[in-house]
């Protein structure tokens, strides 16, 4: 799994002209499942995501998480995080999960995310084509693998 992190000070999705979630500050999460993810993959990731210590503590020092932040977490599947330009200029997906192997890990990643940190998160719609409107704060914004585990 692959997730691109943003730090926000907000963050809403619309689908179809209605905002099907939204939050102040906190965290913007766009992941993305690979063929062949599993469940570890999932659990590590969302562990991680909740665990990163990238808003300032009273020094101003990136040091607390989003929970101790006070912070919301908004998730977003989206499969082009696993496009390659390899070949041509043309992106390919063939290494994004299909959709029924991605959605029961996405929900899976959600539902982890909102035990970590301990409150509901806001999500998108997964496949559906969606409008993501954000302000960066920072800008602050992580990529993380489940595959490379840095």
């Amino acid at each position: 799994m692959r997730a691109v992190v943003q730090r926000v000070r907000e963050a809403r999705v619309t689908v179809a002209g209605s905002d099907v979630g939204a939050i102040g500050a906190g965290l913007l999460v766009l992941v993305g499942v690979e063929t062949g993810d599993a469940p570890a993959d999932v659990d590590w990731l969302a562990e991680k995501v909740a665990r990163l210590r990238i808003f300032a503590d009273g020094d101003g020092t990136m040091n607390v998480d989003v929970r101790e932040a006070g912070g919301g977490v908004l998730v977003v599947s989206q499969f082009t995080l696993h496009a390659s330009t390899k070949k041509g200029n043309r992106p390919s997906f063939l290494a994004a999960a299909r959709p029924d192997e991605a959605t029961p890990l996405y929900e899976r990643f959600v539902a982890a995310l909102e035990t970590l940190v301990a409150r509901p998160v806001p999500r998108g719609v997964f496949g559906a084509d969606m409008q993501v409107a954000l302000v960066n704060d920072g800008p602050v914004t992580i990529v993380i693998d489940s595959r490379r585990r840095e």
